[in-house]
């Protein structure tokens, strides 16, 4: 069993105020909500959600690692594309979810190196915890560069140029679906009288059920995404337990078509971990992709310190690829991290860190490997190119796409 640190005082009297939150909205629910409102709750309530508390989230001292907390090649490396869609569109870059602030602050420092400065740099962060994280980290930019970063509270109606979201579509709060018996459901959140948390689940309907018929076929359920008739298969297609579940997350598909229904000339780029849909949807991955994350340690309860831990789930790229087409995008180009990041130069921004054998030099290649190697974040992570009025091929594309699995 994995054995995680136990959070302090403070921590964990935040988490106690969250779960009371939670409680009294499922009582007021009739006893039952829907995973992805106990999702949205956890890492977005006010003051004590995930993301919206003073804990530091990044880097060594947080839960997790971004590839801009990495290294600063991946924000030089993005820039080139960027400044590319840029000149195809509009000198105007937005952020969405800007973390730390450390991606900005890298790929505003290499625009400028490569004379190509965006007008404005929005940030779009709700947290205003994180927003003062990111006005620190930005504060060590020239005023030149400074003067061109806003904060947003709200999109604006419509946009041109480049949307940069790094890990933003994994944390949107998603629902959860068990095919059971023969039977579709939606999992949920109960709590019992002693107010623990504990999953519950639903016959699924509404816009989840509909979604669930757009699914590959999943064991136990017909084409038409209704329930089959008879025993479901427990080969490799069923946990223990004779369950099948996974996720279907609504939100981010209509997070996707809202951008796409704003952009008047230009692209989004989506970077982030998941599949296509034949492969989100295989047989094997019975127990779906949810995950939690705390103190760089990953596991798989949502209700350990409710508030503390990250959670999150993999990416259905073909679901975000429709939801930008069906709003009148084109799909661009979609990669891995690891092809995209070749194809727009690392390896050359690389050479550019020292002479090789140098300890500058050795560390870019580490982390360089980092960004690029399958069995690190270079096929895990994909990269989605949305856009309209862009005509030429991307350069991160250009070796590589996959659009075709989409």
């Amino acid at each position: 069993m994995l054995e995680l640190p136990v959070p302090d005082a403070a921590a964990l009297a935040q988490s106690s105020r969250l779960a009371g939150l939670v409680e009294r909205e499922i009582a007021a629910a009739g006893g039952w909500i829907a995973f992805h409102r106990y999702m949205e709750l956890a890492l977005y309530a006010p003051d004590v959600g995930y993301y919206s508390s003073g804990a530091q989230k990044f880097g060594k001292g947080g839960d997790f690692i971004t590839a801009p907390e990495l290294t600063p090649l991946f924000g030089q490396t993005l820039a080139a594309q960027v400044a590319e869609i840029m000149c195809a569109s509009h000198p105007a870059v937005i952020e969405a979810g800007a973390g730390s602030g450390v991606l900005a602050a890298d790929l505003l420092r290499e625009l400028e190196r490569l004379d190509c400065l965006p007008e404005s740099y929005g940030i779009l962060e709700l947290s205003a915890q994180l927003r003062a994280r990111q006005r620190q980290t930005l504060a060590t930019l020239d005023q030149k560069l400074l003067s061109r970063v806003v904060w947003l509270d709200v999109p604006p109606e419509t946009f041109s140029g480049v949307l940069v979201g790094n890990e933003v579509l994994d944390a949107i709060p998603t629902h959860v679906i068990v095919v059971r018996g023969g039977e579709l459901f939606e999992r949920g959140v109960a709590c019992s009288e002693a107010g623990a948390f504990g999953w519950a689940d639903r016959p699924a309907q509404g816009a989840v059920r509909e979604a669930a018929r757009k699914l590959p076929p999943l064991p136990g359920m017909g084409d038409d995404g209704d329930a089959g008739a008879g025993a479901i298969d427990r080969s490799p297609c069923q946990s223990d337990d004779g369950e099948y579940v996974t996720e279907i997350n609504l939100a981010a598909a209509a997070w996707v078509a809202d951008w796409a229904a704003r952009l008047l000339r230009g692209a989004l780029l989506l970077f982030d971990y998941g599949y296509p849909r034949g492969e989100y949807y295989l047989p094997s991955r019975s127990r779906g992709t949810l995950m939690c994350h705390y103190r760089h340690r990953a596991h798989e309860d949502p209700f350990l310190w409710p508030g503390l831990n990250d959670i999150t789930s993999s990416v259905d790229f073909t679901a975000m690829a429709e939801a930008g087409f069906d709003a009148g995008l084109d799909v661009l180009g979609y990669a891995s991290q690891g092809q995209f990041l070749l194809n727009c130069g690392l390896i050359e921004r690389v050479k550019g860190c020292g002479a090789e054998g140098s300890s500058a030099y050795a560390r870019a290649s580490v982390a360089a490997q980092r960004l690029t190697l399958p069995r690190e974040m270079g096929e895990l992570f994909k990269v989605l190119a949305l856009g309209r009025g862009i005509d030429a091929p991307l350069t991160g594309f250009v070796r590589g796409d996959r659009t075709h699995k989409l």
